[in-house]
Parts: structure tokens; C-alpha cells; sequence
């Protein structure tokens, strides 16, 4: 006979069968009811029928419209804390199942990056399995237990950027520029991070997400949320540019061994001049994108107004933090890449 003391069991798979639609009346608005014949077909209480209501209210953001053959996620709700049957639990229906279409695009995304990146593709696949369990396994379980976030994202942007460099380029003095010089990006953004939060008044309240998380756990500092999100969005960007600037100091340097320290450099930059226009502009317009409603949105407020809504300000900060750190990757990947490549002339002649 399980316990339950949190007041929650684990949420289920259920399938619409039949839905009936009725008119409804909610706080004085007109609304639509469904009465659902919901069957559970996973977890402890498959095989349990049931006839729920979904109500929809006409806030699209909140409404599910559901039809017979939806799978649904289902919340089981116990009555007390010890469960024994399903006449002790309610079911209610939270939202469709969209994990179906996220794993065919996950798995279509894997077999192209196998397709064209043949072995180095594995290799990129591995980085990014290993870069998101070092965000659930390692830096989640930090911030939670009330570690600073902005050590914990920078904590997990140096294991991840030093793992998926040296698996996918190997390890050698290219990769270890690389590393050096987006390591010290990752700092440049932690920093301009923490200073924009504090002299823009940055709340780290953008999305009704924040506002649930703090109601659950309002003890954690969601400055410091931000700061970290800010940190990991740039986080692939600066791998990028900082493997390109070294790969392309190494094969000069391959080229022509003659070449000093000053004109390896001075190649780096050259390249890094080409990469830092689009790499800028992809970061900006992922961030343009994401927020679009907003963008939509400065049409129709004074534009005063719009550019000092927090939500707003926090978009173009996190932006314009990602954009100064790819511009810092640049000369900082160059300077230690070429001093790296002419130490290792040197070990080689000696």
C-alpha cells in the first residue's frame, strides 16, 4: 500500500475515446464543456475508465480542444495519503502528448549528423548526450540545493565545452586553444551578465515559468537563473567560434611552419573578422526569434514603454552578452592559439 506524503503520484498516458461537447458558464463567461470518456493506458492504473471535464475557456494559451484518439498526459491526484486502488485517486487531463513528435525529430537529427558528419558526427552526438546530463545531473541538482547558479552554469559550461572539444577535435594543441579561449568567453559573459542584471534592475521574472518556479521554490535566486541562462545560451556560439579560430591558426601554421607568433595571430583575427558578423547575427536572431510575440507586440505600445518592459530588456541583454563574448572569442582564441601552435614549433625543433 504505497505512500504519497507530497500529495502527488506519477502523472500516466491515457487515450481519449469519445468526447461529448457541451455549453458551459465559467465566472460569468460564456465556455465551452467536454465530457470525456478518458481511458488510462500506462502507469499503476491502466486499463481504469473514467469521464472527465475539460473545460475551454477561450484563452488559447490554456485550452486543450480535445477529440477521440488524443493522447493526453494525465494527472493522478490521490484523495489521502495512502493509496490503495483507483477509487482512492482523480484523474485530470493536462495537455496533449507531444513527446511522439520530439523524438522523430531527435531521431531524424541524429541520423543526419551521423549521415554527414560520419565519425565526427558520433563523436558531436556523444557531446551533446554528455552536455545535457551535466545540465540534469549536475548543475539542476547544484541550483536546487542552493548553490549560486552562475557558478553552476559556469561550472558545467567548462566540463562540457573541455568534453565536447577534445572528443570531437581530439586532443592536441588546436583543441586546447579552443577550450582556453572559450573557457575565458564564458567568464567575459558571466561577468557583463552579473553587472547588466544589476544596473538594468533585471528581475529574472520573464515567463509565467519563472513565476511557478519561485512559487514552488522561492527560495532560489532567480537573478542568478538568469545570469546562468544568459551563460548556456551562448555557451555553443563561443565553442563554434572558438574552434574555428584555432582549427584555422593550426592549418596556417601546417602550411607554413616559418610563420611568427604576430602573423598566426594576425591570420586568426582575419578569419575571425569573416565569422564574427554571421555568428553575431545567428545569436541575435535566435533571441529575435524566440521573441517574436514581443517584437509583434512594439507595434501596438509606446516604444519608451516597450524597450523598459523587463521582459523585453532581458531579451536584448541576453543578446547583446552573447554578441560581446563571441566578439572577446576572437582575439583571445587567436592570441593563445598562435602562441600555443609556435610552442609547439618549438618543442618539435628542440
Amino acid at each position: 500500500m504505497p505512500s504519497f506524503a507530497e500529495g502527488f503520484l506519477p502523472s500516466a498516458t491515457g487515450v481519449v475515446r469519445e468526447v461529448q461537447t457541451l455549453n458551459a458558464q465559467t465566472e460569468n463567461v460564456e465556455a465551452i464543456k467536454q465530457i470525456v470518456e478518458l481511458e488510462v493506458v500506462s502507469g499503476q492504473f491502466k486499463g481504469e475508465k473514467r469521464l472527465v471535464e475539460n473545460i475551454i475557456s477561450g484563452n488559447p494559451y490554456y485550452d486543450i480542444n480535445l477529440k477521440a484518439g488524443d493522447k493526453v498526459v494525465v494527472h493522478v491526484e490521490p484523495h489521502s495519503e495512502f493509496v490503495t486502488d483507483a477509487d482512492d485517486v482523480d484523474f485530470f487531463i493536462t495537455d496533449i502528448r507531444r513527446d511522439g513528435a520530439l523524438w522523430l525529430l531527435a531521431g531524424i537529427f541524429a541520423i543526419f549528423i551521423v549521415i554527414i558528419g560520419k565519425n565526427k558526427g558520433v563523436r558531436a552526438l556523444l557531446s551533446i548526450v554528455l552536455t545535457v546530463l551535466l545540465i540534469f545531473s549536475v548543475m539542476m541538482p547544484l541550483v536546487l540545493r542552493g548553490v549560486s547558479p552562475i557558478f553552476a552554469a559556469l561550472l558545467v559550461g567548462i566540463l562540457s565545452t573541455v568534453l565536447t572539444i577534445y572528443l570531437v577535435a581530439g586532443v592536441n594543441y588546436k583543441s586546447t586553444s579552443a577550450v582556453l579561449g572559450t573557457t575565458s568567453s564564458l567568464l567575459i559573459a558571466s561577468i557583463l551578465s552579473i553587472l547588466t542584471i544589476h544596473l538594468a534592475h533585471l528581475t529574472g521574472f520573464v515567463s509565467e515559468d519563472n513565476m511557478f518556479l519561485h512559487s514552488v521554490r522561492p527560495d532560489l535566486n532567480m537573478q542568478g537563473i538568469l545570469a546562468a541562462a544568459i551563460i548556456l545560451s551562448a555557451l555553443g556560439a563561443l565553442m563554434d567560434v572558438g574552434v574555428s579560430i584555432a582549427s584555422t591558426i593550426n592549418e596556417v601554421y601546417l602550411t607554413d611552419t616559418s610563420l611568427s607568433v604576430k602573423q598566426l595571430f594576425k591570420s586568426g583575427m582575419n578569419v575571425g573578422r569573416d565569422i564574427i558578423g554571421t555568428m553575431s547575427n545567428t545569436l541575435i536572431l535566435v533571441y529575435l526569434g524566440a521573441s517574436l510575440p514581443l517584437v509583434l507586440l512594439s507595434s501596438s505600445i509606446d516604444l519608451q514603454k516597450f524597450f523598459n518592459l523587463n521582459q523585453v530588456a532581458t531579451e536584448i541583454s541576453s543578446a547583446l552578452i552573447g554578441s560581446i563574448a563571441i566578439l572577446a572569442c576572437v582575439p583571445v582564441t587567436a592570441f593563445i592559439s598562435a602562441n600555443l601552435v609556435s610552442k609547439k614549433s618549438k618543442i618539435y625543433k628542440s
